[in-house]
């Protein structure tokens, strides 16, 4: 019951970034391309591996001492979250360029408080049972973030529709109303948090030295380098009417240069001793060595390519998926039952299907075919951006689309945690995980130009062809995996 209330609490903000927000700015009258960039806000998720050794070691003041090392942290995050879903509910993108920015910041809050809430009840989940019974704790997780996301997606877009706005007529009061409910609804979460008892193993071990103290002032030094460069970029370096491809490609290089800058200004940090280098070198060193001693480096880096692009097909199409609907003819009610309830069901019918599969055929044999079905189901999109609004259609391309995202899902969970090594169990799965969105998160962001340019079926057979690489590197993959694989 734990797993699946904690769950819950998980699944809930994610698509109040990723999902709804979008219906929302699209009602509120922002442009298409502006839109999808709010999936940047997303990419804590991506990040997370980063501070993910803080939260695992640094005590909260008072809090650690009243609730533990774990509940501590959880109860920050869930508190954060509806501070976050809040400020969002405060805000009105349609009142102009200063309120679309505070949405923005409000958005990336949510992102990093809900992407350290997930570090948390990850390790939560391995320190509460023993091994034997992490699987019921999984699926009771899954279960529960599930009903999360279909609160949020399914459960917002009512509310916002049955209390008045549509996109031909803008309420901000009904989406207002929309997320402070779901502000509300986080108080399962806090209220498990709690009722739950610390595990036994977190409170066992010694607390950190305040030496983790100048890890973190480490870490937002390296935060503020980031935000510097990716806003004095955007303020002085960008083109001001870039076509679609040089858009890309400046965009691109600015985030690569923040992501440097950020990098540059940790190291630098270390280097001048505001933080012990060994114990820099055990937070977030060791556990990259010990990945890439033990496959070697060609295949290190070939797994690594892997898990970047995946899942870049159907994120990619994620991001826009729901402005596509509404550009077809949707309502928000019908979104709300085809995507929001519908294809979340099969999603994890889809899931169900993937977990058996890799148990019988195996887990690369599983991933290949996941990769075929997230490519190949994108082609659904073409046919439902030329039939228009045929909501029997709509339901056949959302059934496909999500039983392949579950299938896939679900392989590559089984992947990613064969890669992990025991000693470095929290630190490795953040890390894949987050590499597992970040580049296909990072190009979602420019869906929105990518439509205008290309149009939705140009744009939805480019997601198919992005697919293609992934199944060579599938291939690959396997040939230089251990045997059993």
């Amino acid at each position: 019951m734990t797993m699946l209330f904690l769950g819950f609490a998980a699944g809930l903000p994610i698509l109040l970034i990723f999902s709804s927000l979008s219906l929302w700015l699209v009602e509120a009258g922002v442009e298409r391309a502006a839109v999808t960039f709010f999936s940047w806000a997303a990419l804590g998720y991506s990040f997370k591996f980063i501070w993910a050794p803080l939260v695992d070691r640094m005590p909260l003041p008072l809090l650690t001492r009243w609730l533990g090392r774990r509940r501590a942290y959880l109860l920050l995050a869930q508190l954060g979250v509806i501070v976050a879903i809040v400020g969002m509910a405060s805000t009105d993108p349609a009142s102009g360029p200063t309120s679309l920015t505070a949405m923005a910041l409000f958005a990336v809050l949510l992102g990093f408080m809900s992407a350290t809430q997930d570090i948390v009840i990850d390790a939560y989940r391995i320190e509460v049972a023993p091994p034997e019974r992490q699987g019921v704790l999984s699926s009771a997780y899954i279960a529960g973030y599930r009903i999360g996301m279909i609160v949020a997606g399914a459960g917002a877009l009512f509310l916002a529709s049955h209390w008045g706005s549509a996109r031909e007529a803008y309420v901000y009061a009904a989406w207002q109303q929309a997320y402070l409910v779901m502000a509300l609804a986080m108080g399962v979460g806090v209220l498990t948090t709690l009722l739950i008892r610390e595990p036994v193993v977190a409170e066992r071990e010694p607390q950190p030295s305040g030496a983790h103290a100048r890890l973190l002032a480490v870490f937002l030094c390296a935060v503020l380098g980031f935000v510097g460069v990716f806003w004095s970029w955007g303020q002085w370096l960008s083109p001001a009417e870039p076509g679609p491809l040089l858009g890309l490609l400046v965009e691109a290089l600015r985030m690569g240069a923040a992501l440097a800058s950020a990098f540059g200004v940790g190291a630098l940090m270390v280097h001048a001793g505001l933080a012990s280098r060994e114990q820099a070198r055990e937070t977030w060193v060791l556990p990259v060595l010990d990945f890439f001693r033990r496959y070697g480096a060609h295949t290190a880096w070939l797994l690594l390519a892997l898990i970047g692009l995946y899942r870049i097909s159907d994120i990619v199409l994620g991001v826009i998926s729901n402005v596509f609907y509404q550009d077809m003819g949707f309502s928000k009610t019908e979104i709300a039952y085809a995507v929001k309830t519908f294809g979340v069901v099969v999603a994890i019918a889809g899931g169900f299907v993937g977990g058996l599969l890799t148990t019988r055929i195996g887990v690369m044999r599983s991933l290949f075919w996941g990769a075929v079905l997230a490519a190949l189901t994108n082609l659904g999109f073409v046919a439902l951006a030329f039939a228009g609004h045929d909501v029997q259609l709509m339901y056949a391309v959302v059934a496909a689309d999500n039983l392949a995202a579950g299938f896939a899902s679900a392989a590559f969970v089984a992947f990613l945690s064969s890669l992990t090594s025991v000693s470095f169990t929290a630190v490795q799965y953040a890390i894949f995980s987050s590499l597992m969105t970040l580049l296909p998160k990072t190009l979602g962001g420019y869906s929105g130009g990518m439509v205008d340019a290309l149009g939705y079926p140009g744009f939805f057979m480019l997601t198919t062809l992005m697919g293609l690489p992934v199944l060579v590197l599938v291939v690959l993959s396997k040939r230089l995996l251990p045997v059993g694989r």
